[in-house]
């Protein structure tokens, strides 16, 4: 693997792996909604409503997932001074905050008819706000600090002070006593839904997670493209002038 940490590597196996992982992406995402919306059948509680399920959790699981692989890819950066590193937790960025709004808005609209209320400050809730709060403030720092250098070590260190967050939103719902409900999928007892409705939602965060490597592909190969071309422009900017002699 640290052969393709060269970010010319890189972009010769991405340009193999995209279209693999495009069609795997489509395949997954057709498959599970196909389950999660016509052949999954409804809950005996909650009706109709459990299928937010199918969006709800893959969103939170790669939520979580996305910021943990930040996490990492920083601290290899921090130490190691790996540059594929450093570009592959920015390109995540973006994609895991999206995640984790989606999660927030479908936990709010799946709380509305099972709780009776849109939002509540439990802990899990709050925990996973504040995971949306990190990731922006991660997005914010790259964008505002001019320095490059001095950017990615802040950046990388936000990253890493965050993944203490990632166990506190896991077992919130175990250590406090909290509208939401415990886990029912990653538990070490196993899963405690049916399988009817277990199997379209490992397909779908199967979707989410091929979903998430391709777009972090495209990303990571626009962001080594416009490295390249930043150098290319300094260089020219910084060439010696020639006296003109007629």
């Amino acid at each position: 693997m640290l052969a393709y940490a060269n970010p010319a590597r890189f972009m010769t196996l991405a340009t193999i792996l995209q279209p693999w992982v495009g069609t795997a992406t489509v395949v997954l995402l057709t498959t599970g909604l196909y389950l999660a919306l016509f052949v999954a059948p409804p809950d005996y509680q909650q009706g109709e409503a459990v299928r937010l399920m199918f969006v709800h959790v893959p969103s939170a699981w790669m939520a979580m997932g996305v910021y943990l692989f930040i996490g990492m890819m920083s601290a290899v950066s921090f130490v190691f001074k790996r540059p594929l590193a450093d570009v592959a937790a920015r390109a995540a960025a973006p994609i895991g905050a999206c995640f984790t709004f989606l999660a927030l808005a479908t936990g709010s609209l799946w709380g509305k008819p099972m709780w009776g209320a849109w939002w509540v400050w439990d802990a899990r809730l709050t925990s996973v706000l504040l995971l949306f709060f990190l990731y922006l403030g991660y997005i914010a720092l790259w964008r505002t600090i001019d320095n490059p250098l001095l950017a990615s070590r802040a950046a990388a260190i936000l990253a890493m002070v965050g993944v203490l967050n990632l166990p506190i939103i896991h077992y919130s719902v175990e250590w406090w006593n909290t509208l939401h409900q415990p886990a029912s999928v990653l538990r070490a007892e196993g899963p405690a839904i049916h399988s009817s409705l277990l199997i379209p939602l490992l397909v779908m965060a199967l979707a989410f997670a091929s979903f998430f490597v391709s777009v972090l592909i495209m990303r990571m190969r626009s962001e080594i493209m416009q490295r390249r071309l930043h150098t290319l422009l300094t260089t020219y900017a910084n060439r010696p002038t020639q006296e003109y002699t007629p």
